[in-house]
């Protein structure tokens, strides 16, 4: 699915975010994800396995390739005990004080726009919607999409947008995205089947949250997962 697309970012360079999502039952995660700036493209992607170190990325389809750069902006990869990595852009040349950040933590992906600014990001459009208003838009740039199942489909990469990924998964266009089972959730059944009870996963997220949004997402994370240790990934 398109995350974010300008092709005029930073004076015509271009940037393009593709993210590939897993399903597990009622709710899905970021596999992988993959950016173009200008000519060259990082994908990355984690690792489910707590004893494997290998940080795994793809620059320009070549798997570990040097990448001191990506479309002229400092590249810098960084590792965070054994289930962490960060890829950091830093786009200061052009952007003063701004960075896309790609994390992983195990199998989990994400990707963090630092400092956005209107400047580099008021023409881009995607599944993150409008820049200015937060809207989620149709690709027609008017249609406001409330439901997310209707908005990722909306996003779904066309054959005529490119290939950012260095391998194909299912499902590609016209095949519409897997929805899960039940969309909108049970959430009473789903806390009457979990081990971890809401009070614990507030405690834990409390500790290592930002802020009251991050404390939400966390707490959602532990639940739906059952696995005190998400809280690593804020």
């Amino acid at each position: 699915m398109i995350l974010l697309r300008d092709p005029s970012f930073a004076g015509e360079v271009g940037l393009d975010v593709h993210i590939r999502t897993k399903l597990v039952r009622f709710w899905s995660y970021i596999k992988s994800a993959a950016i173009r700036i200008g000519n060259d493209i990082l994908e990355i992607e984690g690792s489910p396995e707590i004893d494997d170190h290998e940080t795994h990325y793809w620059f320009n389809y070549e798997y570990q390739a040097d990448a001191p750069t990506i479309g002229g902006f400092p590249l810098s990869i960084q590792r965070s005990g054994f289930q962490k990595r960060f890829f950091e852009i830093d786009l200061g040349s052009k952007f003063p004080g701004q960075k896309i950040v790609i994390s992983t933590f195990r199998e989990f992906v994400s990707v963090d726009f630092q400092h956005a600014s209107v400047e580099a990001y008021g023409n881009s459009v995607g599944m993150l919607g409008d820049f200015m208003t937060g809207e989620t838009l149709a690709r027609d740039g008017h249609t406001v999409l409330d439901d997310f199942g209707v908005l990722g489909n909306e996003w779904q990469v066309l054959p005529s947008e490119g290939k950012l990924f260095h391998a194909v998964s299912e499902p590609q266009y016209p095949q519409p995205c897997v929805m899960p089972e039940d969309p909108r959730g049970d959430r009473r059944r789903r806390l009457g089947e979990s081990e971890i009870s809401m009070e614990e996963a507030e405690a834990a997220c409390s500790k290592v949250a930002k802020n009251i949004l991050d404390v939400k997402d966390c707490v959602y994370d532990v639940l739906a997962t059952q696995d005190l240790d998400m809280v690593g990934a804020f």
